[in-house]
């Protein structure tokens, strides 16, 4: 279990690097180099994050759990944060990435 919250750890860390990402080029604006900074650290970041969390568990379900809980993770960033609106496609590819995890989770 150590290895699958790692996994989320380092996914948060990453979701952080594209939310400031997202801030430095948002519309209307020109690129705020400041939050480009703050991505990239944080990028930089997940480096480590990744190296521990995959002494904890194996590569494929490293690589799947990783993907998916970015996925979701910047899903809810773009609708809460951003204000982004999801079609009924992207709706119901998010209710398949949940149960994937919850499978991943379970046999993992």
């Amino acid at each position: 279990m150590p290895g699958f919250f790692l996994i989320i750890l380092t996914s948060l860390i990453g979701v952080a690097g594209d939310f400031f990402f997202k801030l430095a080029n948002s519309a209307g604006r020109p690129t705020d180099w400041k939050w480009v900074a703050a991505g990239i650290v944080l990028y930089v970041l997940t480096v480590p994050s990744c190296f521990w969390a995959l002494k904890y568990s194996k590569l494929s379900s490293f690589g799947v759990i990783y993907s998916l809980s970015q996925f979701l993770l910047l899903v809810v960033l773009g609708i809460l944060y951003f204000h982004e609106k999801l079609n009924i496609y992207e709706m119901i590819g998010v209710i398949m990435a949940v149960a994937s995890i919850f499978l991943l989770a379970r046999f993992a």
